[in-house]
């Protein structure tokens, strides 16, 4: 009885956890005797149980954990701060590799770069790589990869038809810009390539004339036919982008065509747009090239309106933006209509450590190509920044009007504030457009093609047209609020100085400003060497108490958003993607999670 009862009471304690001593195989005789003592004096179970209790002693878990943390090495700060963003990086570049389904499922991995036949003239090729080096280093292009081609500066010597050249001479284009000298010769070559460049730096000319070179010889080689085609395809975030693209590539295709070479189809796959005229497009003669927009190419691709047998060119341009817009999967679908390898190319004028890591994954063996650094503002541009009350800002717009001839671009955060700037500068007898989201696409396209061709001088917009649009004549950008992201603001501003032409930003910012923003502006002023406003040099600076994190991890400012006045601990931008992923995450019919508990 005695020992049924002993027995009992041990299998209680262990289930309390205070059975330390049995549990990591460490004798304890004197307990056991303290235990039956008390068991035969008839102290009973409670007495039993407060013994255990003193024994266990300092064997408790938080006990444990405090003694742990007192012998361990202490962290300093600067130390903590450094394993918090390596997690933190960790956690957001492990994605999904930018790949098809297929590849993802087979496992499979193409090694070898896609063959073109192109190479440069015998004199680029015999020349050493410290004398391409010292090329490099004279235009600031900073190249990372294997078998980099050597940079080429002249157009006649990479080889492009006379009419390609004369289209070039006509919009003022001699000689080739350092993301072209370097940017061209990667892609004509066959290789993947990430192009990282300032805003009006010929991004466009560097992935489009390659792939009207490798159409023109596909139609050469062997002709197309009705629903055939494409063979090269570019995704833009935004339809605007997309047209003007088309315009771009129409320009080169109808001197080639006029010259005496086959006639290369282009067509604009966007919405807004009736998806009939696409289609006859395809179903008569083929198409060579297609710019399109994720949404409507996945929707004609699904619907097997088209096919992608022969597309083996690929390019995303503004490939960070499609990313933050949550086109990832539309994009990772559109790829798994492939049929096998393609050369892929993507370019940003801003491309953060997160979207580069990522965008690696779909590229084989790729050359990254950089003109000065990812993020940065075009040094042509002359920033101004005033401090005005919201009650203000219409009035001052006037007079910032005054500070250059037409035309002008303002850009604000929201579409109300687009509606009432157009509204006000109408009503004072200003020539003005506007353009945002909830406009269709035939009020959008004729806003832009009005400010485009001089009839108006005033265009308002979202931060839809501040991405990859060319207005060649703009001299002044006014940024109504300073947006949220630096990002953003490096696009805005970028819609001005473009060909080696100067111009003005003028950016209102007051109270209601975040203070992250002014500080990542204060940064980018900095790094152009710009006029820094009083209140902003009154701003406390964390970042100078961060110097050694700098130097440790190699990266300055936030390697998420691009910003320099901020670590990526307190990024906004990441603060704001984490609470709209964990919004679309919220199982709405589950119990969990905020659901309404129902069943299905």
């Amino acid at each position: 009885m005695k020992v049924r009862r002993e027995r009992d009471a041990r299998q209680k304690l262990a289930r309390l956890g205070r059975l330390a001593s049995d549990e990591e195989g460490i004798p304890n005789n004197g307990t056991k005797a303290r235990e039956a003592s008390a068991f035969d004096s008839g102290a009973g179970e409670e007495t039993l149980l407060d013994g255990a209790h003193h024994t266990r002693g300092s064997k408790s878990l938080l006990v444990m954990k405090a003694k742990a943390l007192q012998d361990g090495v202490h962290e300093t700060e600067e130390e903590r701060n450094l394993r918090e963003e390596k997690e933190l990086m960790r956690s957001i570049t492990h994605r999904k590799a930018l790949k098809t389904y297929q590849e993802l499922a087979k496992g499979i991995e193409y090694s070898r770069t896609m063959p073109t036949g192109w190479k440069p003239p015998l004199r680029y090729r015999l020349a050493s790589e410290t004398e391409n080096q010292s090329i490099r280093e004279k235009f600031y292009i900073i190249c990372s990869g294997n078998d980099i081609p050597p940079p080429v500066t002249d157009f006649k010597d990479m080889k492009f038809p006379p009419a390609i050249l004369k289209v070039l001479e006509n919009r003022g284009i001699r000689k080739p810009t350092p993301i072209q000298m370097q940017g061209l010769p990667v892609i004509l070559s066959g290789r993947d390539m990430i192009g990282v460049a300032f805003t009006g730096s010929g991004k466009t000319t560097v992935f489009v004339l390659p792939m009207i070179m490798a159409a023109l010889q596909e139609e050469i080689r062997m002709p197309l036919e009705g629903q055939e085609g494409p063979v090269g395809l570019i995704i833009c975030p935004s339809r605007e982008l997309a047209r003007q693209t088309v315009e771009v590539i129409e320009g080169y295709t109808t001197a080639l065509c006029e010259d005496g070479h086959p006639q290369l189809k282009c067509l604009l796959c966007i919405g807004g747009i009736d998806m009939k005229a696409q289609l006859d497009a395809v179903r008569v003669g083929g198409v060579h090239m297609i710019v399109a927009t994720p949404g409507r190419l996945k929707d004609m691709l699904s619907k097997r309106r088209l096919n992608l047998d022969i597309c083996r060119y690929m390019c995303l341009d503004e490939a960070d933006r499609m990313v933050d817009l949550g086109f990832e999967e539309e994009i990772r679908e559109i790829l798994s209509f492939f049929k096998g390898q393609r050369q892929m190319v993507m370019f940003s004028a801003t491309m953060p450590a997160k979207i580069k890591s990522f965008a690696e994954s779909a590229l084989v063996d790729p050359i990254e190509v950089n003109v000065g650094r990812a993020g940065a503002t075009n040094l042509d541009i002359i920033q101004e920044i005033e401090y005005v009350k919201a009650e203000d800002k219409l009035p001052t717009i006037l007079d910032a009007l005054q500070k250059t001839p037409p035309p002008v671009l303002i850009f604000a955060e929201n579409k109300r504030d687009v509606d009432t700037i157009h509204e006000f500068l109408l009503v004072k007898g200003v020539e003005a457009v506007a353009v945002h989201g909830s406009k269709d696409q035939e009020e959008r396209s004729w806003a832009i093609d009005e400010f485009k061709a001089g009839r108006k001088d005033v265009l308002i917009a979202t931060d839809v047209a501040s991405k990859g649009l060319d207005f060649a004549d703009v001299q002044h950008v006014i940024n109504y609020d300073m947006p949220e992201e630096i990002e953003n603001y490096v696009h805005r501003i970028g819609r001005t100085g473009r060909r080696g032409r100067t111009g003005v930003a003028t950016t209102f910012i007051n109270k209601d400003t975040s203070e992250l923003a002014l500080l990542d502006l204060k940064h980018l002023l900095q790094e152009a060497k710009q006029r820094i406003p009083p209140m902003l040099q009154a701003l406390h600076d964390p970042t100078e108490e961060l110097r050694g994190l700098e130097s440790a991890t190699g990266a300055k400012g936030c390697v998420y958003c691009g910003g320099l006045g901020h670590r990526i601990a307190d990024c906004p931008k990441l603060r704001a993607d984490t609470r709209e992923q964990g919004r679309k995450n919220i199982d709405r019919f589950g119990r969990g999670g905020g659901g309404f508990g129902a069943e299905m």
